[in-house]
């Protein structure tokens, strides 16, 4: 069983934001199951089971507390991290660009440090999704709690469609796989 966990912060006010592109990923993939109506709630999350055994999940906390969530629902499905893949945004990487990896660090991200603590390992996938820096002069909260451009939608319209596609392959293939695949630069 693999379960796919979709990064972001709670509320309609944080719904559009760069933050947010975790749940925007797990959305996707809800619709292309044609499960985006059957969304439950267990252990301050969201979590919709594929029929197959995978589960899709979105934390209902703030992101810097998402770890609790998640390392619940791994234990409730008896899921070990190494079979979780983590979505995420990313300031680091281009607008749009994906990059997977099986391990690491937090990188400076909230949510992944509140998941490394709370899982107490940092032996699972992730799946970061480029949003770009911006301005640098720009505090990088307000960054990543902004709303993206007009002339960069289409963009990360189309990372999240590919993220969605590789968690699906993660899914099936396996983080190496996803690796080989959706790494390359584009």
């Amino acid at each position: 069983m693999r379960l796919v966990v979709g990064l972001g912060n709670p509320g309609p006010q944080y719904r559009d934001t760069r933050h947010n592109v975790g749940f925007w990923v797990v959305d996707e993939i809800a619709r292309r199951w044609n499960a985006s109506d059957s969304w439950r709630e267990r252990d301050e999350a969201l979590f919709v089971k594929q029929p197959g055994g995978a589960i899709l999940v979105k934390p209902l906390t703030f992101m810097n507390l998402s770890g609790f969530a998640v390392s619940r629902l791994g234990q409730f499905f008896q899921v070990a991290p190494s079979d979780m893949l983590v979505v995420a945004d990313e300031v680091s990487l281009p607008l749009g660009r994906l990059r997977a990896r099986p391990r690491g660090s937090a990188g400076g991200h909230n949510g992944l440090k509140s998941l490394i603590a709370q899982l107490g390992t940092d032996q699972f996938g992730r799946l970061r999704v480029g949003v770009g820096r911006g301005d640098t002069r720009r505090d990088l909260a307000d960054h990543v709690l902004s709303t993206f451009d007009p002339d960069e939608r289409e963009t990360i319209q189309a990372a999240v469609l590919r993220a969605a596609d590789a968690s699906e392959m993660f899914i099936s293939e396996g983080i190496d796989r996803v690796m080989s695949s959706f790494n390359a630069a584009e």
